[in-house]
């Protein structure tokens, strides 16, 4: 039997959304050929949901202030100053 790679967590070129679908496809793949209950269906599975709460904590994430952004590079300028009263 072929052995089953699980690398999903590897592939930093992919976006999120993509590595989501490469290991829904994976797990279906695994639980078909070993059957739904198998341990690697288990571990497939599992690797999908890893992946989904990644995407909803980088969703939880603010964005950043483009004005902070900016005061980090450029803290010299007028923008970014602080005055006191």
């Amino acid at each position: 039997a072929p052995k089953i790679q699980f690398g999903v967590f590897a592939s930093a070129d992919l976006s999120i959304q993509e590595r989501i679908q490469k290991a829904i496809s994976q797990a279906r793949a695994v639980a078909e050929e070993k059957g739904a209950t198998s341990k690697e269906a288990r571990v497939a599975w599992d690797e999908v949901e890893e992946l989904e709460a990644e995407l909803s904590h980088q969703k939880a994430q603010p964005k950043a202030d483009p004005l902070q952004e900016f005061c980090k590079e450029n803290p010299e300028t007028d923008e970014c100053r602080l005055y006191e009263d």
